[in-house]
This record gives C-alpha cells, sequence and structure tokens, in this order.
C-alpha cells in the first residue's frame, strides 16, 4: 500500500481523520497477515516508510509507524505519506541464555 492520507478535511475534524487513517492502516495489515504464507515462509513483515511526501519517506519499524504518524500530526502535517509493503519474514531462534546463578543464603 502506498498512499497519501490528507490529514485536513473540510467538515471533519482533525482528530477523527487521524483515527480513521491509523484504522486503514491496521486494518490493511491486518488483511495481508491474513493472507497464505508462502512455502518456508513463518510470517508477514513489511517494509514502512512514512513521510510527508512520497519523495521525503524515511524508513520506520512498523512498531513504531502509528508513533510517527502522531508526531507529523502533532506538527501540524497537512497530508502524510505512508508506504506499507509486505514481505517475507523468518523467525530466528533466541540465542541459549546461562541460567543465572542463585546467592547463596548464609
Amino acid at each position: 500500500m502506498r498512499k497519501t492520507y490528507q490529514l485536513n478535511i473540510e467538515g471533519k475534524h482533525r482528530d477523527r481523520v487521524l483515527d480513521a487513517v491509523k484504522h486503514d492502516i491496521r486494518k490493511y495489515a491486518k488483511r495481508q497477515r491474513r493472507a497464505a504464507l508462502p512455502e518456508g515462509v513463518d510470517f508477514w513483515d513489511f517494509d514502512c516508510k512514512i513521510g510527508l511526501s512520497a519523495e521525503a519517506a524515511a524508513p520506520v519499524h512498523f512498531g513504531n509507524l502509528i508513533e510517527q504518524l502522531d508526531a507529523a500530526a502533532k506538527e501540524g502535517a497537512a497530508a502524510v505519506y505512508v508506504e506499507l509493503l509486505p514481505r517475507h519474514g523468518h523467525r530466528k531462534a533466541k540465542p541459549a541464555q546461562p541460567a543465572a546463578e542463585e546467592p547463596a543464603q548464609s
């Protein structure tokens, strides 16, 4: 999904428009995650970018996308460009951590 969202729409409250944009982003991600996984893929991940325009968009982690959207709205941006591209995700094994030694009781 590559989309420019207008945040200032006449006749609509800016906060409600921002909520609608967040809902649209979450709905898209949820729909993409329901898609069938190809062989050897563990989950759907996303390459995300956000900015005031397509040229000025900077990559962000999906978990920080809504925070960046809030920050742009707080700065008074009239429009925000959001790019969400699904990609294959592969889980990595966590490194084994040594067991913590318990302190001796006296």
